[in-house]
């Protein structure tokens, strides 16, 4: 340093390039940042694979199944496991894979803690794997029945 308190220029120039070390890294790490959606709404690549690697076990389907169909209030762990009959730890195991997927939301009421399955991200994966179904023209809706009888084709 001078004698003025100011510092040299050669350990301002020491001290500029960290900086810019620093803003090129912190610039590096938003682009390589994992985004989840496009602005368009649609899913990346990378997450549709994550959500269905976490899918891709007849544990963790079931488990999501399971939440779809109970909605949006969802269920406390405990119950899940004793409907499934699956050990607590395993339960436990496979939902932490699921909300790392983001298929599960999970809120706490006083001392239960709550699943439910993550709707967005469900239709966003099925909005993905459909983008360009049909050769690009729309598809039809199909109506799906569990009665024969009422089923349209």
């Amino acid at each position: 340093m001078l004698n003025n308190g100011l510092r040299s220029t050669a350990s301002r120039d020491g001290i500029n390039k960290r900086l810019r070390t620093i803003i090129d890294l912190r610039s590096i790490e938003a682009l390589t940042t994992n985004i989840y959606f496009h602005d368009n709404g649609n899913m990346e690549i990378n997450t549709a694979i994550k959500a269905l690697a976490a899918l891709a076990h007849e544990t963790r389907l079931t488990i999501f199944r399971v939440l779809v169909q109970v909605g949006e209030s969802g269920v406390p762990a405990g119950q899940l496991a004793k409907e499934l009959g699956i050990p607590n730890a395993t339960l436990s195991f496979h939902l932490k894979e699921l909300a790392h997927a983001e298929l599960v939301i999970t809120r706490q009421e006083s001392r239960f803690i709550y699943y439910s399955a993550n709707f967005a991200t469900m239709n966003a994966l099925m909005g993905y794997l459909t983008e360009n179904c049909c050769s690009g023209t729309p598809c039809g809706i199909v109506e799906v029945y569990c009665d024969e009888k009422t089923a349209k084709y």
